[in-house]
């Protein structure tokens, strides 16, 4: 599986324009970003990947940057802008779709870390330290925007701006704690958009006595309604986004947990979007073995 996903990396790299080299920088913004992803790939520190024993015997004669100069080049803007358009081909949805649906999903660190950037939040079975990554995907698991924010940032705040600036419509589906009256009315203003969010007490509780956006009334609607089954077999695709992240992490090599090489904001966010970037081509490949 490994020697399939480095293929596609590399057949991706060959495919996308890349940055010129800079007079002053003795390595291509695609060496960098191959090196960092070879570090990703096998869940190893980004110095372990600068030496030449990590390689396999036939790329060992390649000249590899030091870890001082990933460091400094991984911040440049023309490797960020790489990896993006990486991303981009990866992850982003070949074919309009109309059913999307928002999580977030918590990355834990340890409670005696010292890294300032982490936040406590909630986690599964109670509090915890470390940052979340929020996604919405479709139900194949095609990613039209994500995020990572520190564990304590609401939920429901990171949608918002998300459901903001996704080049998406048709429905999104959210659990309970997504059922915000802010977040309905963004969908509102969109005119492309409809949540489907079940209420947050529960039916038999009502919404309070502010004025209700139509999107949020509308949802309650669809999902309470005994006259049309429509919106609970909808609402019923929801439980996608869980199968997403379970296969985000079900490899070896996947998105398990945060080594203790990646602290603070900016590491955190290279390393997912590393992972995402693997998981979208593993994505690809099954879908292709599928048709084959």
């Amino acid at each position: 599986m490994e020697h399939q996903l480095w293929k596609e990396i590399v057949t991706v790299l060959n495919r996308i324009d890349k940055p010129r080299l800079r007079a002053h920088e003795r390595f291509p913004a695609t060496v960098i970003v191959m090196v960092w992803l070879w570090a990703v790939l096998h869940d190893r520190p980004m110095s372990w990947a600068c030496l030449g024993a990590a390689w396999p015997v036939y790329a060992r004669r390649q000249r590899l940057p030091s870890a001082s100069t990933m460091s400094r080049r991984l911040r440049s803007e023309a490797v960020r802008q790489l990896l993006a358009r990486i991303e981009y081909r990866v992850l982003a949805p070949s074919q309009q779709r109309l059913l999307w649906i928002v999580d977030g999903k918590p990355l834990i660190i340890s409670g005696c870390s010292k890294d300032r950037q982490a936040g406590y939040g909630r986690a599964v079975g109670g509090k915890a330290k470390g940052y979340k990554i929020h996604a919405l995907v479709s139900r194949d698991g095609a990613v039209a925007a994500w995020r990572v924010t520190p564990m304590n940032k609401d939920e429901r705040v990171m949608a918002a701006r998300i459901l903001k600036r996704a080049l998406i419509q048709g429905y999104v589906l959210a659990d309970s704690n997504y059922d915000s009256n802010p977040l309905h009315a963004i969908c509102d203003s969109r005119g492309d958009l409809q949540m489907l969010v079940p209420r947050r007490y529960g039916p038999g509780h009502g919404h309070g006595h502010k004025k209700q956006s139509a999107g949020r009334m509308r949802s309650k609607e669809m999902l309470e309604s005994k006259l049309s089954p429509f919106g609970p077999s909808v609402f019923a695709q929801r439980a996608a986004i869980e199968r997403y992240f379970g296969q985000c992490t079900s490899w070896g090599g996947g998105l398990t947990h945060l080594p203790p090489w990646a602290r603070t904001y900016r590491r955190v966010h290279r390393w997912v979007q590393g992972k995402l970037i693997f998981n979208g081509i593993r994505r690809q490949l099954r879908q292709r073995t599928y048709v084959a």
